[in-house]
């Protein structure tokens, strides 16, 4: 019975997601994606920056080093603007390229930030989508080797206006830059129904798992969103299951729904009292125990003692 209602719970119907980026696959299926906009990714460029920099240093250092062992006479001006220009390079073009192409469109800053580089249409990017997203930002965006201060402006009015918030690298690129986590909406649970409170603070819930009750609570939750008549089955598969772990029985007549609401409830009442508990003992045990002090303690400041 508990595995019927997980299915029946799991495959319940939906509301049908609307695709925020207007992403269609090649099988006709909306994709439900999260465009990233100008904060996120502007936080995930500064990250993407400093690890750059680092990388650059760290190239910059070993550079040093071979250039101080080989001999005097092959190190030259031409040689030294060679190297920084291969470093340059390095960092600003090839780095971002492998790493996009090898992690699928997640450099260390949009890892951070939950995000990812896709195709218009969902798929992964490859080499080619990751290559010129980086040389459009290593010419015109960041750092933006032509005109930099006229192409940084217009690029930020490109992604300001895209509804996608699309820059010149993604336009180019065919791309876009979505968010990999989607925020949880907040669903209400119902509260303890009065006319159950005295029978429920009585009945033995021990045998209602947590398992059980995340079943219920997921449940409770969403009950609003499924369709007629799968949810008054599962309700009522709802009840049987957990009046079958509850004694004694709830008062007669009783609503499938207002008997989850009490069960629901009154096993929270219980955790919360549990946990309070919990903490008395070990705060009589172990006063402090758990908690940082508001203001750090400061020792006490000797006097000094009188010279003689």
């Amino acid at each position: 019975m508990v595995f019927t209602v997980r299915v029946s719970l799991a495959l319940g119907p939906a509301p049908v997601p609307s695709s925020a980026t207007g992403l269609v696959t090649a099988e006709a299926v909306a994709l439900d994606l999260r465009p990233a906009r100008l904060g996120s990714r502007a936080i995930a460029l500064m990250i993407d920056i400093l690890v750059q920099a680092a990388l650059a240093g760290v190239l910059m250092l070993v550079a040093g080093v071979i250039m101080a062992v080989l001999p005097e006479k092959l190190v030259d001006d031409a040689l030294s603007a060679t190297v920084w220009r291969v470093l340059v390079v390095a960092v600003l073009l090839a780095y971002p390229t492998i790493v996009e192409t090898r992690t699928n469109g997640r450099s260390v800053g949009k890892t951070a930030m939950g995000l990812r580089v896709i195709r218009e249409d969902g798929g992964p990017i490859g080499v080619r989508q990751a290559f010129t997203r980086a040389l459009i930002g290593f010419t015109l965006e960041w750092p933006g080797l032509l005109l930099p201060f006229l192409t940084w402006a217009g690029s930020l009015a490109i992604m300001i206006g895209s509804d996608r918030g699309r820059r010149l690298g993604d336009l180019a690129a065919g791309t876009l830059v979505v968010h990999e986590r989607r925020p949880l909406p907040f669903r209400y649970v119902p509260g303890m129904p009065a006319d159950l409170a005295p029978w429920a603070a009585a009945a033995d819930l021990s045998a209602v798992d947590d398992e059980l009750a995340g079943a219920v609570r997921h449940y409770l939750s969403r009950a609003q969103e499924l369709a007629e008549p799968a949810s008054s089955a599962l309700l009522q598969s709802l009840a049987v299951e957990v009046g079958a772990r509850v004694t004694p029985p709830p008062p007669s007549g009783t609503p499938p729904w207002l008997f989850l609401c009490a069960v629901l409830a009154e096993r929270r009442r219980r955790y919360a009292a549990q946990l309070a508990a919990g903490r008395l003992v070990t705060e009589r045990l172990l006063p402090g125990f758990g908690r940082r002090p508001l203001y750090p303690s400061i020792p006490p400041v000797r006097r000094a003692a009188p010279s003689s």
